[in-house]
């Protein structure tokens, strides 16, 4: 049975190796976060915060002017929809008093259009929308942390990288892994929304990833275990520089222009070229691995796995990025019927 390093689903309290702005104020000072996304039901009374990933432009209707947002915080995401009436000024001036990444809160109305989940704030039944200063928020209720030690899983991943005895390829992964990106890269997430959308959740999967990759390994003694240890270590290194971590989670300019394959696979680029007597065989393998770890063009790898080692590195990330899925589904799940329907996985056996 394959490992694997927790959900994610509950933030540690106790967790120092992450430092957050309101990590230094007292919880009598803090604004309570009393709903979250995951649990608003439709028809329910609306008044707690959320981060602010984005908002549309205002715009004319019926009785007025309006604008959307979409709204954030550790279990999700909702649409939102602010309903002023003809004062256009001052729906520009609720407007104009937060930006993307504030935290606001909110009162209003959960509910739904065309099936989608949305908050409706109407100022003409007492709904409102305000800033609220990050000093007075704790930031843990709105970016999920992983439930594993942060620390741990860093001493894991540089055991890790010594483990590899392959002379250029241990000084390629001590090249990358410096003491100041791992630190990035233990806080960093493995994804928005998709899997592992949280501090921590990259160090997680990559974990997950070295365990599937070990025991491939064992199992099949041709493939070369320090090759495919090293893909494993290094297929992802991208998504330190893909995602920006503030109130939320959200794309980078160059992760969005640019994505974390390319990216990861350039920074490898760069750091072989740093190594002595780097074998070139060795050094396209290893970038071949990054380049083809999604598996299909479709899916964002620009090459298609073409060896032993790349293949198998596909199908360990694959396979964690998938149960991971599956898993969180089903322990989400607050239903009596015997499976549910999720948008992007289909069914979901759940006795």
């Amino acid at each position: 049975m394959i490992a694997r390093i927790g959900t994610g689903t509950t933030p540690r309290s106790d967790d120092k190796a992450i430092i957050f702005p309101s990590d230094c104020m007292t919880m009598a000072e803090a604004v309570p976060k009393r709903q979250f996304v995951k649990d608003l039901k439709e028809g329910e009374e609306v008044e707690t915060t959320f981060s602010v990933k984005f908002k549309k432009p205002i715009r004319k209707y019926a009785r007025g002017f309006m604008f959307e947002l979409r709204l954030s915080d550790r279990s999700g995401e909702i649409n939102a929809k602010y309903w002023g009436l003809n004062e256009e000024d001052a729906v520009r001036n609720v407007y104009g008093s937060f930006v993307a990444n504030d935290v606001v809160l909110v009162k209003g109305l959960a509910g739904s259009y065309r099936d989608v989940p949305e908050i409706s704030i109407n100022p003409d039944s007492k709904g409102r929308i305000s800033k609220v200063e990050l000093s007075c928020i704790d930031l843990k209720d709105f970016v999920d942390v992983s439930d594993n030690d942060l620390e741990s899983m860093r001493q894991e991943i540089a055991q890790a990288v010594c483990s590899v005895h392959n002379h250029h390829l241990r000084q390629l992964l001590e090249r990358v892994f410096t003491d100041e990106f791992m630190g990035e890269f233990v806080k960093a997430p493995a994804s928005m929304w998709l899997h592992c959308n949280w501090v921590g959740g990259l160090a997680e999967h990559t974990l997950n990833v070295i365990r599937t990759c070990e025991f491939l390994s064992i199992s099949y003694p041709e493939l070369d275990r320090d090759l495919l240890v090293a893909g494993a270590l290094l297929h992802d290194i991208g998504k330190v520089l893909e995602y920006d971590v503030k109130t939320s989670i959200d794309v980078s300019e160059e992760g969005m222009l640019r994505g974390h394959i390319i990216i990861g696979a350039e920074m490898v680029s760069r750091a072989c070229d740093k190594i002595e007597g780097m074998p070139d065989s060795l050094r396209l393998k290893i970038i071949h691995i990054v380049l083809s770890s999604h598996g299909e063009l479709e899916f964002g790898s620009p090459k298609k796995p073409q060896f032993p080692e790349a293949v198998a590195l596909h199908f360990a990330d694959d396979i964690d990025a998938k149960l991971e899925q599956y898993i969180a589904a089903k322990d989400g799940a607050q239903t009596e019927d015997p499976w549910i329907y999720h948008r992007k996985l289909g069914h979901i056996y759940l006795r």
